[in-house]
């Protein structure tokens, strides 16, 4: 959560920074239209692949280092007991 915002300011800034190139019309926007597309797309997918495994991955070298240390990783949800 600390890093989400300056994440999210980046990626939002080059995102708006290629908008002129992915929705401008004028001499040559054949050639400029692509890449705009481009950049704006693979902005928003690896937002959201960096947003969705970023805490995957930390909870995983979280796990492992207290399985390294001995200790069982507490589960965020309790076992069923059975009846």
């Amino acid at each position: 959560m600390l890093r989400f915002r300056p994440i999210l300011m980046t990626t939002m800034a080059a995102l708006l920074g290629a908008l002129p190139l992915a929705l401008g019309t004028g001499t040559g926007f054949e050639l400029r239209r692509p890449l705009g597309i481009t950049i704006v797309g693979g902005l928003i997918l690896s937002q959201l692949l960096t947003l969705y495994t970023t805490p995957v991955v930390y909870l995983a070298f979280d796990r492992l280092r207290l399985r390294m240390e001995g200790k069982t990783a507490r589960h965020p949800f309790p076992a069923p007991e059975a009846s």
